[in-house]
């Protein structure tokens, strides 16, 4: 199984972007629909984007679908996340996730969470 781990920035600035990136060191996420999601501060977690093993149907939820990129690079192994336009409602732990089927099926494996925090 894959042991994800999510890095990028920990901070931005509103107005600015985030990126993050999802690995598996030791791994593969090639076989695998990526999946990213994040949790606010007493709000329940929600999607906000996902790709197919083939990146070729990356999904986002309609709140987000303006300002999200999700992308994947199968050689490189990795994964990732870019909100543009981000504002401190952004603030959350992100996470990566990994399905053994797609993006439409539940994920099977989790990464840790990172914390970002955009300041006003």
């Amino acid at each position: 199984q894959p042991n994800l781990v999510e890095s990028g920035a920990g901070l931005a600035q509103s107005g600015g972007s985030l990126r993050l990136s999802c690995t598996a060191p030791g791994g593969t996420l090639s076989h695998y629909a990526i999946g990213w999601f994040r949790q606010a501060p007493g709000k329940e977690r929600e999607a906000v984007g996902c790709i197919s093993m083939n990146g070729q149907r990356p999904r986002y939820p309609d709140s987000m679908k303006a300002r999200v990129l999700v992308t994947r690079d199968n050689r490189a192994m990795t994964a990732s996340l870019k909100i543009d336009n981000v504002t401190p409602a952004d603030t959350a732990i992100y996470y990566c996730a990994a399905s053994n089927i797609d993006c439409n099926y539940p994920m099977d494996f989790w990464g840790k969470g990172i914390q970002v925090t955009v300041s006003s």
